[in-house]
């Protein structure tokens, strides 16, 4: 049985590209807006991270992933990869998927295994908030794009009335090296 902080940590980056469909504007609008954030995050992504409140405070993590769009015509993103906390390595997965005028997903195997479920969300500009739950853990995910190469994701729980940061990550995008240069 994993702790609830160690399902944050293994969950982080695998929740840091999902997301759902902004409420207020027409579903047509929304999901093709929503579409193309997610193809603009799409790509691998790679950086550290810390939980910064709990038990595990202090804990610091590295995370490589890499996240698809969903193909047809509704929004969402498909992600692989892993974290790694010193020499343990954790394998990430996560499925987003638009549902009306809303989104729902997993990370790993949901709620009802080792993971998390995604139950609500919104995609506004540069960023991403999503509701996530397990249980009676329930939180949310904030992942901003800071330019084109940088997103930082902050996770927090709720205690209470009050959400509390527990988690911050700052991923880096990964381009491929390609040689260039001119012949004379």
């Amino acid at each position: 049985m994993f702790s609830r902080p160690s399902l944050i940590v293994r969950g982080v980056a695998a929740i840091a590209l999902a997301a759902t469909a902004v409420g207020a504007a027409t579903p047509a609008f929304s999901g093709t807006r929503d579409k193309a954030f997610f193809e603009k995050v799409a790509g691998q992504w790679k950086g550290p991270g810390e939980i910064v409140a709990g038990k595990y405070k202090g804990t610091k993590f590295t995370c490589d992933l890499t996240g698809e769009p969903t193909s047809g015509p509704t929004a969402g993103i498909k992600l692989d990869g892993f974290c790694r906390v010193g020499v343990f390595k954790q394998p990430m997965s996560a499925m987003i998927t638009q549902k009306g005028g809303s989104y729902t997903g997993r990370f790993l195997d949901g709620a009802d295994g080792s993971g998390l479920d995604i139950v609500s969300g919104n995609v506004a500009r540069d960023k991403v908030v999503v509701g996530i739950n397990r249980k009676k853990l329930n939180g949310a995910m904030i992942a901003r794009l800071q330019d084109e190469e940088t997103m930082n994701i902050t996770i927090s729980v709720k205690v209470e009335e009050t959400m509390v940061p527990v988690i911050g990550v700052s991923l880096n995008r990964q381009m491929d090296s390609i040689a260039v240069g001119s012949i004379e």
